[in-house]
């Protein structure tokens, strides 16, 4: 019983409904839809700014979408104490003169439900991404376009995992830079959380049954060395669902132009919402960000 509770707690796709649109920030956009190479339908947002630059940014997985975190309908426990608005990125992204793909993972949001209808912290969702940079360069206005993509969480896995892949991100040369948000893989994350080793195993069970993944050897850190663009890594220290030293061998073991950025964030009242500061972060502190991709996007 409890190993199916946690296992639903992990990969079964939770509320997240699409929140909020760029037309609240009075930004000029465009529905979109895209395939995955296995077929599932890829539901996304484009915004207008200039065809010579091109941020894709992906989201955490879960209760989150391209929209970010909404506290409606999440019950008792709320992940934060307010919504977390990705547009927020958009926005100052769109002023330093970048267009915008805001997408919705596969099992999250509008899209569509993945051939493995459960999330899958990553392999399954590196297709979505491949799918996004695809989308993007065969498009008429962006073909030619310098791309930078913006990894949040779950985001970072698929990111990573894409890269590592002989289809993946590797052949693209238009992708130039990367930045990724608090890169975790679930060992990591489940340990973190403290739980009994008997219910993580349980659990694991339950999951490798639903999935084919044994969850606990399920991590991106072996794909790391195949990221080929200069990447940035921001982390909370605060964060108390990974470990500094897991962070620390993901920067290690980048081979790339790279760079830290450790946040020292006011610790909240709960494990979850220092967790989540720093997505609230990234949308109001664009200067390192900004920074980061104009060193190597559309220069």
């Amino acid at each position: 019983m409890f190993g199916n509770m946690i296992a639903d707690m992990m990969i079964k796709p939770a509320s997240s409904p699409v929140f909020d649109t760029p037309a609240s920030r009075e930004l000029e956009y465009e529905d979109v839809t895209f395939k995955a190479s296995d077929g599932v339908t890829i539901s996304g947002w484009l915004i207008k700014g200039g065809t010579d630059k091109i941020i894709i940014q992906s989201h955490f997985g879960i209760q989150c979408c391209r929209a970010g975190y909404t506290r409606k309908d999440k019950g008792m426990i709320k992940g934060y104490p307010t919504d977390i608005e990705f547009l927020n990125q958009a926005k100052y992204l769109v002023d330093a003169g970048y267009s915008v793909l805001m997408y919705d993972f596969r099992n999250h949001g509008d899209s569509g439900e993945g051939t493995l209808p459960w999330i899958s912290w990553g392999p399954e969702e590196s297709k979505d991404v491949i799918a996004a940079v695809d989308f993007v360069s065969k498009h008429p206005e962006y073909k030619d376009s310098d791309i930078g993509l913006f990894s949040i969480c779950m985001g970072n896995s698929a990111a990573t995992i894409a890269f590592g892949r002989e289809d993946g991100l590797k052949k693209y040369k238009n992708i130039k830079a990367m930045v990724t948000i608090q890169p975790v893989d679930y060992k990591h994350f489940i340990t973190a959380m403290g739980m009994p080793g008997f219910l993580r195993n349980s659990a694991n069970k339950v999951m490798e049954k639903r999935t084919g993944i044994d969850f606990m050897e399920n991590t991106f850190i072996n794909d790391v060395k195949d990221i080929n663009v200069p990447t940035m890594i921001i982390q909370n220290t605060n964060d108390p669902f990974t470990k500094k030293e897991f962070v620390e061998q993901v920067y290690q073991n980048l081979t790339v132009e790279k760079e830290i950025l450790w946040l020292d964030l006011p610790k909240l009242k709960s494990a979850a919402h220092n967790r989540a500061a720093a997505y609230d972060w990234i949308g109001k502190n664009p200067e390192q960000i900004l920074g980061w991709f104009n060193k190597y996007v559309g220069v």
